[in-house]
C-alpha cells in the first residue's frame, strides 16, 4: 500500500499542478496579463508547485530534512538530469537574456541560500527574507515585461490553451462569464496539490524506515525526481519541440523559485527553526553550487549546451545519486567510489570547463 500511497500521491502532484497552470493562466488572461508574464510567473509557479507544497507539507509535520532534502534535490535534478536528457535529444541554446540575467539570479540565490544556512538553520527571519525576495523578483518580471511592450509596441492577448489571439469584445465577455470555472480549476489544483504531498511525503517517510535509509537521502533522491516531474515533462516536451530556450528557462526559473518561494515559505510556516543536517552544508549545498556554476561556462563560451556536455551533467547525476544511496547504506565500495571521484573524474571536468572558458567564443559553431 505505500507503493500504492506513492504513486497516488505523485499522480495528485502532476495533476494538480497541472489544473493549477491553466486555471491560473486562464484567469491572467483575463484580466490582461500578457502571455509573457503568465509564462514567466503562473506558469513558472506551477512547475515550482510540487516543491513548495511537499516543502510546506513537510515543514508543518516537523520533518526538516525532507523539506531542506527536496528544494536542494530537485535544484541538482534539474540541473544535471533534465538539462542534460535535453540536451541528449537536442542541442540547447540560449537566449541572451538568459545568460545575463536568470543565470546569474540562481547563482545569487543559491549563494545566499549557503549564507542562511551557515547557522545549521533556517528561522522564520530568514523566511520572510527569501518570501519577499520572491516577491520582489517577480514583480520585477512583471515590470521587465510590461516596459518590454510599450517599447515594442501592443501585444493581441493570447490564451495558451487555445492557441489563437483574442481580440474582440465577445470572447473578452465570454471569459469573464467563465470566471467561476477558472477559480474552480486553480482551487482544484491546489487541493490535489495539499493531498498529494502528504501522501508522498508520508509514503517518502515509510520507505526510508524500511530501508533503514535517513528522511533527508529519500528527499534529496525520489522526493527531489518526483517533485521534479512537472519540469521533467516540460523541458523534454521542449526540447523535441524545438523550443529550445523554453528547455533551459524552465530549469533555471524552477530552481531559483525552490529556494526562494519554498524555502521561504517552508520557514515561515513551521513550527521550529528548520535544522540543517551536517551532510548537506558539508556536501549536498556545494553540489547544487557546483552544478548551477557548471551552467556559466558551458552557456557563456557557446551558448548553447551541446550534447556531449548534456552526457557529462546526467552522467554527474548518476554519480551523485549512487553516492548518496553508497553513504546511506555504509558499503564497502564507497571509499573506491570517492577515490574515483576526487582523483579522477571531478578533476578532468574542471579541465574541460576551464578550457571551454578560456576558448574564445568564435571558434565554437554557434549549433551543434
Amino acid at each position: 500500500m505505500t507503493i500504492v500511497y506513492f504513486i497516488a500521491g505523485l499522480v495528485l502532484l502532476v495533476a494538480g499542478a497541472e489544473l493549477l497552470v491553466r486555471g491560473a493562466s486562464k484567469l491572467a488572461l483575463a484580466f490582461g496579463l500578457s502571455p509573457l508574464v503568465i509564462g514567466l510567473t503562473v506558469v513558472a509557479f506551477g512547475t515550482s508547485a510540487p516543491e513548495i507544497a511537499i516543502s510546506v507539507g513537510a515543514a508543518l509535520e516537523g520533518r526538516a530534512d525532507v523539506a531542506v532534502g527536496n528544494v536542494v534535490g530537485s535544484n541538482i535534478f534539474n540541473v544535471l538530469f533534465i538539462l542534460g536528457v535535453s540536451a541528449l535529444i537536442v542541442p540547447l541554446a540560449v537566449a541572451r537574456q538568459l545568460i545575463r540575467q536568470e543565470v546569474p539570479v540562481m547563482l545569487g540565490t543559491s549563494l545566499l541560500l549557503l549564507v542562511l544556512i551557515l547557522d545549521r538553520s533556517l528561522d522564520r527571519l530568514d523566511g520572510a527574507l527569501l518570501t519577499l525576495l520572491t516577491a520582489a523578483y517577480l514583480a520585477f518580471l512583471v515590470i521587465q515585461s510590461r516596459r518590454g511592450s510599450d517599447t515594442g509596441g501592443a501585444e493581441p492577448t493570447v490564451d495558451p490553451a487555445e492557441g489563437h489571439r483574442s481580440d474582440a469584445a465577445p470572447r473578452t465577455a465570454a471569459r469573464s462569464a467563465r470566471l467561476p470555472m477558472q477559480l474552480a480549476l486553480v482551487i482544484a489544483g491546489l487541493v490535489a496539490l495539499v493531498f498529494g504531498a502528504q501522501l508522498l511525503v508520508d509514503a517518502a517517510v515509510t520507505f526510508a524506515r524500511a530501508l533503514g535509509v535517513s528522511e533527508l537521502v529519500i528527499g534529496l533522491t525520489i522526493v527531489a525526481a518526483g517533485t521534479s516531474l512537472p519540469e521533467v515533462a516540460a523541458s523534454i516536451t521542449a526540447a523535441l519541440r524545438g523550443e529550445r530556450d523554453m528547455a533551459v528557462g524552465n530549469v533555471i526559473g524552477s530552481n531559483i523559485l525552490n529556494i526562494l518561494a519554498c524555502l521561504g515559505l517552508a520557514s515561515l510556516v513551521a513550527p521550529a527553526p528548520l535544522a540543517i543536517a551536517p551532510s548537506v552544508l558539508n556536501f549536498d549545498i556545494w553540489v547544487m553550487l557546483a552544478a548551477a556554476l557548471a551552467c556559466l561556462p558551458v552557456l557563456i563560451t557557446g551558448r548553447e549546451i551541446a550534447r556531449w556536455e548534456g552526457a557529462i551533467f546526467v552522467g554527474y547525476y548518476c554519480a551523485y545519486a549512487s553516492y548518496l544511496i553508497l553513504a546511506a547504506q555504509q558499503h564497502d565500495a564507497l571509499a573506491g567510489f570517492s577515490d574515483i571521484m576526487l582523483s579522477f573524474v571531478i578533476p578532468l571536468t574542471i579541465v574541460t570547463l576551464v578550457a571551454l572558458a578560456i576558448r574564445p567564443a568564435a571558434t565554437r559553431s554557434p549549433r551543434r
